[in-house]
């Protein structure tokens, strides 16, 4: 079975840049709870490619300690779904990079998948990251849905991933693929260990037919640029959330770390 064809923001990003794409996540609500947009305009104003924005979630299995951390504080301080949706009502008007929501699909179900699904089509949003969604549940549940209201399922590949399984996911993936830099939860890391290099060069000799951006443990410039050559570019989130969490100012600190990552 063939994907649908079908084009939003994300194939724009590709289209015109070919490698040292930088996607960054932070956790929606995160560090005050109505920073969601203004941290979006502010990563746009400062070069990034992509945003992913988090979905704030009671039970975060694939995260790591800061995010995890984000998280609980931006529940605790009242976010949820129907406001990030309100947060993001406008968020057109200032923000032309693609947003991706990453989040569980906890949340998502009892938003009620389809509604779920509207609202993102509503707001603006290019892709959805739910590590939690099985493929085989995907393809039979919700691929109609998702595609209906444009959205993109980025799926998630690991060093453990077999070669038939990347080359499934290549076949229904649209947009890129995720590729995670190590069999662990999130969190930064100071260097790219050669076990990892090892995989990011199998996976670059399998020559699939989607762009890859590596995530989990790009922290800095050396770990960017490292992950650059063997992909498409790379995703930030631990390193990203520490940053906001210790800002005073977070435009002028915005600029700086992504300034420092690109290595301008």
């Amino acid at each position: 079975m063939s994907v649908t064809k079908l084009s939003n923001r994300i194939d724009q990003i590709f289209q015109e840049k070919k490698n040292n794409i930088l996607s960054i996540y932070y956790t929606a609500g995160f560090p005050r709870r109505d920073d969601t947009v203004h941290i979006a305009e502010y990563l746009e104003n400062a070069g990034v490619d992509l945003i992913e924005i988090g979905m704030p979630f009671s039970d975060p299995l694939a995260d790591g300690p800061t995010i995890q951390h984000s998280g609980q504080k931006a529940l605790q301080q009242g976010m949820t779904l129907k406001l990030l949706f309100e947060q993001l009502a406008h968020v057109r008007q200032t923000v032309n990079i693609p947003v991706i929501l990453m989040g569980y699909m906890n949340p998502v179900l009892q938003f009620g998948v389809e509604n779920f699904c509207r609202h993102c089509q509503q707001v603006g949003i290019d892709a959805l990251i739910l590590p939690d969604l099985p493929m085989q549940e995907y393809l039979k549940e919700y691929k109609d849905i998702f595609e209906a209201y444009g959205l993109y399922n980025i799926f998630m590949i690991t060093p453990q991933t077999s070669e038939a399984r990347i080359r499934l996911i290549d076949e229904h993936s649209h947009g890129f693929i995720y590729m995670v830099s190590s069999a662990s939860i999130t969190g930064a890391k100071s260097e790219i260990r050669p076990e990892q290099v090892a995989y990011f060069e199998r996976v670059r000799k399998m020559q699939l037919k989607n762009p890859t951006l590596i995530g989990f443990g790009i922290s800095n410039h050396d770990t960017f640029s490292t992950a650059c050559t063997y992909a498409n570019g790379a995703l930030i989130g631990s390193a990203f959330i520490k940053v906001l969490e210790q800002s005073k100012d977070l435009e002028k600190d915005i600029q700086q770390y992504i300034t420092a990552v690109r290595g301008r």
